[in-house]
């Protein structure tokens, strides 16, 4: 049963991580506004793409699903600074906290690793 939990867990993060890779892609201008905003170059939407979907397939598939998940708690809280607009849109607060539980959830997977079913240890 803990395998089981484990992968359908793992499932559901990577989707949103995936779905977020697909996103970016498929219209990427809301992004690239959030990143220019910040200062940096708006091409950055495209290796962030690519890091969501190769992390959301690692997550389900491995290999090292320990090391990706603690990179994706790391990305969850850096990116919650993009969402801080307390007065701006408070709405974006939700999304900071969602960042601050995905990232409380791949902790708990980094510190216990992915069960019995993983393609690539």
């Amino acid at each position: 049963m803990n395998s089981a939990l484990n992968l359908t867990g793992r499932l559901l993060i990577a989707v949103l991580f995936i779905g977020g890779a697909l996103q970016k892609v498929g219209d990427p201008t809301q992004v690239i506004r959030m990143i220019e905003s910040l200062g940096l170059p708006g091409v950055l939407v495209w290796p962030v793409a690519a890091f969501n979907l190769v992390a959301g397939i690692c997550l389900i598939l491995g290999p090292r699903v320990r090391t990706w998940a603690l990179l994706l708690a790391v990305y969850c809280i850096g990116t919650s600074w993009f969402h801080w607009q307390l007065r701006a849109d408070p709405w974006q607060v939700t999304i900071v906290v969602k960042n601050w539980a995905v990232a409380g959830g791949l902790l708990i997977l980094a510190a216990q690793g992915p069960g019995r079913w993983v393609r690539w240890r």
